[in-house]
C-alpha cells in the first residue's frame, strides 16, 4: 500500500480485524479536525471502511473519547433492535475492534487510530434550508431522546466546552495580560460583554441549583453531521459523535442555529450582511420540539430563545480571546481575522435579541 501523509498504512491496517483483502486506500472528505481515509476492500460482499486518525491535541484523552462513543453507538444499536429496525447497519455507526479487543491503535510514532464501518449508499448535504433544517431538528432530538437512559455517565471529551462562565474567564484573563497589546482598541466590545455576562451565564447558575439537568448532547450540531439515503433521500443517522458529552440541553439546539440561521459566514466582516433568519429558526426548532419535546422540562423549553442567544455571543466571546490572545486557536487569514469574527458574531446576538418575542410566540404556537 502506498505512504500517504507519512503514513504507513501496512503498519495499521493489520491491528484491525478487518474482512476481506484489501485494495486502496485514499483521503475521504474535508474534515477540520480529524484525518479521515476510504479504506476500499476487493470482495463484493465484504464492506468498506473508514480509517480515522485522531486529532490527540483536541481529543487529549483518546481512551475516554472512544469509550465514549462506545457507549453512545452501542446503547443505539440496542435501542434500533427493539424498534425492530431492519436497516441498523446504516442507521449507527459500527466500529472495528483491533486485533488486541480495542477500540484505536497507537502507532510508532504515537498516533491515535480507529476504524469504522463504511456506510454504503449514504450522502450528506452542506445545504442550509427550511427542509433540511426541519430534519436536522428532529434528527437531533431524537438522537438526544435515544440518550436520556444511558445507563452510564460519559466522560467530558473536551471539558467546558460550552460553558459561558469558564470562556468569560478565559476572556477576562487574557484582557487582564493582554499579551499583543490589543485591549484597548477594542474596550466598546468588551463593555457590551461585561453587560451581559450576567445574564447570558445564568444557565451554570440554574444547573447548580439544581434547576437545569445535564443531558447527553451531540455538541457539533450542523446539517452536514446527518446522513441520508442516496436512493430516497431518507434520514439515516448522526455522526461525528467525538464531542458527544454531558452538557446542558442548549448545546445542541442554539448551536446549530448560530451558524445555520446566520444570513452570512461567521466571519463576513460587512455588518450589514448580518441577520438572523427567522424562517431557518422555525424549521429547525419546529423539528426539535416535535421529537426533543417529548423529555425536555418546562424550563428547558422556556428558555430556548435564550439559547439561540448564548450561542453567538459566546463565539463572540471566545474569537474576541483569541484576537486578544494572538491569534493561537483558529486559522487567521489576516491580521484582524478573529476580530471581524468576533463583531460578526456579537452582531448576529443582538440581531437575535431583536426576535426574542418572536421566538416566544412561535414555540408557545408549537405547544398548543
Amino acid at each position: 500500500l502506498n505512504i500517504m501523509q507519512n503514513v504507513d498504512f501496512n503498519q495499521i491496517l493489520p491491528q484491525f480485524k478487518i474482512e476481506g483483502t484489501i485494495e486502496s486506500v485514499k483521503p475521504l472528505g474535508n474534515g477540520l479536525i480529524n484525518d479521515t481515509y476510504l479504506v476500499v476492500t476487493k470482495e463484493e460482499n465484504q464492506p468498506n471502511y473508514v480509517l480515522q486518525r485522531i486529532n490527540d491535541s483536541i481529543f487529549t484523552n483518546v481512551e475516554l473519547l472512544q469509550h465514549n462513543i462506545e457507549l453512545v453507538t452501542n446503547h443505539i444499536r440496542k435501542k434500533l433492535e427493539a424498534q425492530g429496525e431492519e436497516d441498523i447497519q446504516r442507521k449507527v455507526l459500527q466500529f472495528v475492534k483491533t486485533i488486541d479487543g480495542k477500540n484505536y491503535f497507537m502507532d510508532k510514532e504515537r498516533r491515535f487510530w480507529r476504524i469504522m464501518i463504511f456506510i454504503p449508499n449514504a450522502q450528506t448535504f452542506e445545504t442550509v434550508d427550511t427542509k433540511y433544517s426541519y430534519l436536522a431538528g428532529v434528527a437531533f432530538g431524537d438522537f438526544e431522546q435515544m440518550l436520556t437512559d444511558l445507563p452510564e455517565t460519559l466522560g467530558d471529551t473536551i471539558p467546558d466546552f460550552h460553558n459561558m462562565e469558564f470562556r468569560m474567564k478565559q476572556l477576562r484573563e487574557v484582557v487582564e495580560k493582554d499579551p499583543v497589546g490589543r485591549v484597548d482598541s477594542v474596550k466598546e466590545i468588551l463593555d457590551i460583554f461585561e453587560k451581559d455576562a450576567e445574564r447570558m451565564c445564568q444557565a451554570e447558575r440554574l444547573h447548580r441549583e439544581g434547576k437545569l439537568p445535564k443531558r447527553i448532547c451531540h455538541c457539533d450540531t450542523k446539517v452536514n453531521n446527518m446522513m441520508f439515503d442516496a436512493n430516497d433521500g431518507h434520514f439515516l443517522l448522526v455522526i461525528d459523535l467525538d464531542t458527544v458529552m454531558p452538557s446542558l440541553f442548549f448545546s445542541d439546539y442554539g448551536d446549530f442555529l448560530r451558524s445555520a440561521a446566520n444570513t452570512t459566514a461567521e466571519d463576513d466582516p460587512d455588518m450589514n450582511n448580518v441577520h438572523f433568519n427567522e424562517d431557518i429558526f422555525k424549521a429547525f426548532t419546529k423539528g426539535y420540539i416535535e421529537s426533543a419535546g417529548k423529555f425536555l422540562t418546562p424550563l428547558e423549553i422556556e428558555l430556548l430563545p435564550y439559547a439561540v442567544e448564548l450561542f453567538p455571543f459566546m463565539q463572540s466571546v471566545r474569537f474576541m480571546w483569541d484576537y486578544l490572545s494572538g491569534d493561537h486557536y483558529w486559522k487567521c487569514k489576516y491580521p484582524t481575522h478573529n476580530l471581524d469574527r468576533s463583531r460578526n458574531q456579537l452582531k448576529l446576538y443582538q440581531e437575535v435579541c431583536k426576535h426574542e418575542q418572536m421566538m416566544k410566540d412561535y414555540i408557545a404556537s408549537l405547544q398548543i
